[in-house]
């Protein structure tokens, strides 16, 4: 009951934050404690802007926790429709910086020595202050210009606190609202919280950043800052400082000589190698954590944010967005039944007729006004009618599309970026679905039974020896025959996935 109360009274402030700034209408739309909101409403000041831009401004006053939440529900246009999807999509993280001393404190007890024996140089002021750390410019003992990552004091209290009101919210919400659970409110403040707890640990971040770097070794058009793992820890971030322009800033890109269309290609080229060919992406790729080098390569920073896709949802990504260039509607429909997103109850044909619906405006237009991100979120958008549960590392992955298409517009906006990735994705394909994958897949199916074989025999053996003790103590000799039966039948499987183990090297 107590910690019941403590929720309503913060939501009561939550509700009073959200009146001021005229953006009340998710507790409405969810309607959570509608006593509340009708109290909250009559506070309400009249709002300038879109209902996204005066939620994105009553989350920043809200605090890191709810700004960290709103980029997240940038992701859930399903939940929150496009235009407020895509105005906090445009949430940055703009919080005060804490002092240049407290920096220090936090970096000398997290590493274990003094900033003055870590660096040469150490710049008070930050160059960029977030809702969850602030960044320094640096220069180690030898000389090289770093960045440091450190994390806010008492950021790992706010965070628990306000996520163990969102777990109130998600589980009043879908026990209020049952429609709602096809939207998982839980799972996805279990995701947030997992996100969370991961930014939370900048030696995550740092290990992410040396998987995305590791996976781009050797390639010229897009890199990875590298990470000085003997001045990184839980609480402090330090990698090598990058020289360049911000991707967005295409004057000055212009000015410098820069080819806007081949660093297009490199940008657009590293998205889709990340996606099909690593599974492992970048989730937060706004114009401000990715820079043009010199050279034109792109480099991005900031790894708090990553997303995994498995072989097989790839496999499904890649046949839809296919087949919605292609305009085979068929094939998108039967993507979505095979990978069981679509419940094999509903219509296929029904289906088919709403991705047409979503298909034909684009079909035939010139690809540079073809935005497949907004075509993923019309779908996502859709699939309340056909019961289709909510694919969280897809609606991340349609985010990051988003931004991706913004900054590729802003370089060039006669050129799509899906006109430079398309042979990579037909080429991925190829690659995985032709009869040379399939042959791969089944050699290494194969080779993966023949390394279980070894645990298999031992373990027929410890049956046969149960099996022998057990006829040893049984008065009953048909409880002997009946061990004798079960070592048989063990034997006979493990010869049997030898057997086939065998033949499919042979084949």
């Amino acid at each position: 009951m107590a910690r019941s109360l403590r929720h309503l009274w913060r939501l009561a402030w939550i509700a009073f934050v959200l009146a001021r700034h005229d953006a009340l209408f998710p507790l409405e739309r969810m309607g959570i404690v509608p006593g509340l909101t009708l109290v909250a409403r009559a506070l309400r000041k009249p709002g300038q802007g879109r209902p996204g831009q005066r939620l994105a401004a009553a989350l920043q006053r809200l605090g890191p926790s709810f700004i960290k939440a709103g980029q997240t529900l940038s992701t859930r246009a399903d939940l929150m429709g496009e235009e407020v999807a895509a105005d906090l999509a445009d949430l940055r993280d703009r919080l005060p910086p804490f002092s240049g001393a407290v920096a220090r404190a936090t970096i000398a007890a997290d590493l274990g020595q003094t900033v003055e024996a870590l660096f040469a140089e150490f710049d008070e002021v930050p160059i960029a202050a977030a809702s969850i750390a602030q960044v320094h410019f640096a220069v180690t003992p030898d000389g090289r210009t770093v960045a440091v990552k450190v994390l806010r004091p008492g950021i790992e209290a706010a965070f628990a606190r306000d996520l163990a009101l969102f777990r109130w919210l998600a589980d009043m919400t879908e026990r209020a609202v049952p429609a709602s659970r096809r939207l998982k409110p839980r799972e996805v403040v279990a995701t947030f919280a997992e996100t969370v707890r991961l930014e939370m640990d900048l030696r995550f971040e740092a290990a992410a950043a040396s998987e995305l770097a590791e996976n781009f070794a050797g390639d010229p058009g897009f890199r990875v800052p590298a990470v000085d793992w003997q001045r990184t820890g839980r609480r402090v971030l330090t990698t090598e400082r990058v020289i360049g322009i911000p991707i967005s800033d295409r004057a000055a890109l212009v000015a410098t000589g820069h080819d806007l269309d081949q660093v297009l290609a490199n940008a657009a080229g590293a998205f889709f190698q990340q996606v099909f060919r690593d599974g492992f992406f970048h989730g937060d790729m706004h114009p401000g954590n990715c820079f043009v080098a010199a050279d034109g390569a792109v480099v991005a920073v900031d790894f708090g944010i990553m997303g995994r896709l498995d072989l097989a949802t790839r496999e499904f990504l890649a046949d839809m967005l296919m087949g919605f260039l292609d305009g085979d509607y068929r094939q998108v429909a039967d993507v979505h039944f095979r990978a069981g997103y679509v419940p094999a109850t509903q219509s296929r044909d029904l289906f088919m007729q709403a991705c047409r619906s979503i298909g034909e405006p684009i079909f035939g237009r010139p690809l540079a006004d073809i935005s497949l991100a907004a075509l993923l979120g019309q779908l996502f958008a859709i699939t309340e009618q056909f019961h289709m549960e909510a694919q969280p590392q897809l609606l991340l992955l349609q985010k990051t599309m988003l931004v991706a298409e913004g900054v590729g517009r802003a370089l060039n906006p006669n050129v799509n970026m899906w006109t430079l990735a398309r042979p990579l994705i037909e080429d991925w394909m190829i690659e995985h679905r032709g009869p040379e994958a399939r042959l791969r897949r089944g050699l290494e199916d194969a080779v993966q039974t023949v390394r279980r074989l070894p645990a298999l025999i031992d373990a027929v053996e410890v049956l046969a020896a149960q099996a022998r003790a057990e006829r040893r103590l049984a008065a009953d000799g048909r409880r002997g025959r009946a061990a004798d039966r079960m070592a048989m039948a063990a034997l006979v499987l493990a010869l049997a996935a030898l057997a086939t183990a065998l033949f499919a090297l042979a084949a």
